[in-house]
């Protein structure tokens, strides 16, 4: 039987027989709920991924790698870019693409501290929609696909050349359990680009990527709010094993998902909206998910942040509960 946190997850990822499903919340937490706790009995100013450990879930070491320098220039507010065309993007290549040393040397410093077994390691690169969209802006990244469509494949090629690089310099250390590609593509209604659009200026970089993922020992999902389900056939195609975080609240209907998808790794789905309401009602939820918890492959999880409306009380029901059925769902 799975004895170690690390082995536990690795074999719920494939379906295997786990004494207990992983209890992770993958994306800890937001800033203003960590205020809001540190007033309710959290200990003051506990960083955020040392809380998972503190509450009682199992500890995810997060390895967020950046394509971004620290010399990079910062977008003027949210949702504007920092470039407009090639000329532009040829004098902010000094600035990216930086080699992430120091994170790394965390990395390996951690693992010199810590049982390698004894956490779930989680590495994060950047993806192929997300990426230009940080150096365009929002709107201007759509009109870019076909604008400036040279320079869209001229991005991601060497986005995907930096991330192969990285997984392969973390891949030396340790393999991690999961790599996620930051992509938030979808949106309540479904992907916010087109099959065709998705197949010529993401899929060839995916298919460069994803091979470098598995070579290490880890497994490529993606990360995209929303409503991912017309995406994920897209996602299988180019040989991305996963998909989180299936929020609720865009529709998203696991069991649909299962039912079409039979081998495809979840993590998330759990309505965060139903936190602040009652030990009634977060059990309902999590009853809503245990026929997918059985299913296989599917590791429940808050659906993106625990939102700063839940107390530190009402985060610890849900923890009691979440416990009872991680037993329940290994069943």
């Amino acid at each position: 039987m799975i004895v170690t946190l690390a082995r536990r997850f690795r074999a719920a990822m494939r379906g295997e027989p786990v004494d207990r499903l992983p209890m992770v919340e993958w994306a800890p937490y937001w800033d203003q709920t960590l205020q809001r706790w540190y007033t309710e009995g959290l200990p003051e100013g506990m960083p955020r991924y040392e809380v998972q450990g503190h509450v009682g879930l199992d500890p995810v070491y997060n390895l967020r790698t950046m394509p971004l320098g620290p010399d990079s220039p910062r977008p003027p507010k949210h949702g504007a870019g920092i470039m407009r065309d090639p000329a532009e993007y040829d004098e902010l290549r000094g600035c990216l693409y930086p080699d992430n040393r120091e994170r790394i040397d965390a990395l390996a410093e951690h693992l010199r501290a810590h049982d390698r077994e004894s956490f779930i390691l989680w590495m994060v690169v950047d993806g192929f929609f997300w990426y230009p969209r940080r150096l365009f802006g929002i709107q201007d990244h759509f009109y870019a696909f076909f604008d400036h469509a040279d320079l869209m494949h001229r991005m991601n090629a060497d986005l995907a050349e930096h991330s192969i690089g990285l997984l392969r310099r973390v891949g030396e250390i340790a393999a991690p359990d999961f790599v996620t590609f930051a992509e938030d593509m979808s949106y309540n209604h479904g992907p916010m680009l087109s099959e065709a659009l998705f197949d010529e200026f993401l899929a060839p970089y995916y298919r460069q990527v994803v091979p470098v993922i598995e070579e290490i020992g880890s497994v490529a999902i993606c990360d995209s709010d929303g409503d991912v389900t017309e995406m994920v056939p897209w996602l299988e195609r180019v040989g991305v094993r996963g998909v989180l975080p299936l929020e609720r609240q865009a529709g998203v209907d696991g069991m649909t998902i299962r039912r079409a998808h039979p081998e495809l790794i979840m993590i998330g789905h759990y309505d965060k909206m139903v936190m602040n309401r009652g030990e009634d009602a977060i059990r309902a939820e999590f009853e809503r998910l245990l026929p997918l918890m059985r299913s296989g492959r599917f590791i429940p999880s808050v659906d993106h942040q625990t939102p700063p409306g839940v107390s530190f009380q009402q985060y610890k029901v849900f923890l009691r509960l979440f416990e009872e059925y991680a037993e329940l769902g290994a069943q």
